[in-house]
């Protein structure tokens, strides 16, 4: 657990400040043709904190997602293969499923971090300056859009999470299986 906290805080550090660029230029009219010409226009107009202001929020994100995500998984998978054999169907079944729970029931996170790191402009219309934390981005979405625009979104997010999650699961369950065989043939050969 500490383990998984510990690369979650890493790899969203790392990951947060290109997040904020894609983002930025997947956004409708984007003025950025160039990744240099979004990284530096953000860090001379708005700093260097603004490629972390949605950092604690991607933390809030993830947690909750890879908990989601895992639990999930194995209950699917204690219904679905309840003796824990190497079935690539369940795998990819279970890892699917897991993915779209857990990509919908965190995609207000999602909405909400996607609105730190864009700072688009109708949302800053409707408040003075940034939007600067969670509690913030939170407020402004429901201004905006109401309930309803915390789950914009949601089917593109949990379409592209089942093919992925359920892919990184069966490749897990396949070199885990591997790794197992080989382990008992060589005991076996002692």
């Amino acid at each position: 657990g500490a383990a998984g906290c510990v690369a979650t805080l890493l790899h969203d550090a790392a990951m947060n400040p290109a997040e904020v660029v894609k983002q930025r230029m997947q956004m409708y009219n984007s003025p950025y043709q160039r990744v240099t010409d979004c990284v530096r226009a953000v860090w001379r107009n708005e700093g260097a904190g603004a490629f972390y202001r949605s950092y604690t929020t991607q933390l809030t994100m993830n947690i909750p997602f890879q908990a989601i995500h895992f639990m999930t998984y194995e209950f699917l998978q204690e219904q679905l293969n309840p003796h824990r054999q190497y079935n690539p169907g369940s795998h990819v079944v279970s890892g699917a499923c897991a993915g779209a729970v857990a990509a919908a029931a965190t995609t207000p996170l999602d909405v909400c971090k996607t609105l730190l790191n864009t700072q688009e402009s109708l949302a800053l219309s409707s408040i003075s300056g940034h939007i600067t934390g969670m509690a913030n981005a939170f407020r402004t979405v429901y201004q905006v859009g109401g309930l309803t625009a915390y789950f914009r979104g949601v089917q593109a997010r949990v379409i592209y999470q089942m093919p992925s999650t359920a892919i990184a699961w069966s490749v897990y369950e396949f070199f885990k299986y591997i790794l197992t065989k080989r382990q008992e043939e060589r005991r076996a050969g002692k």
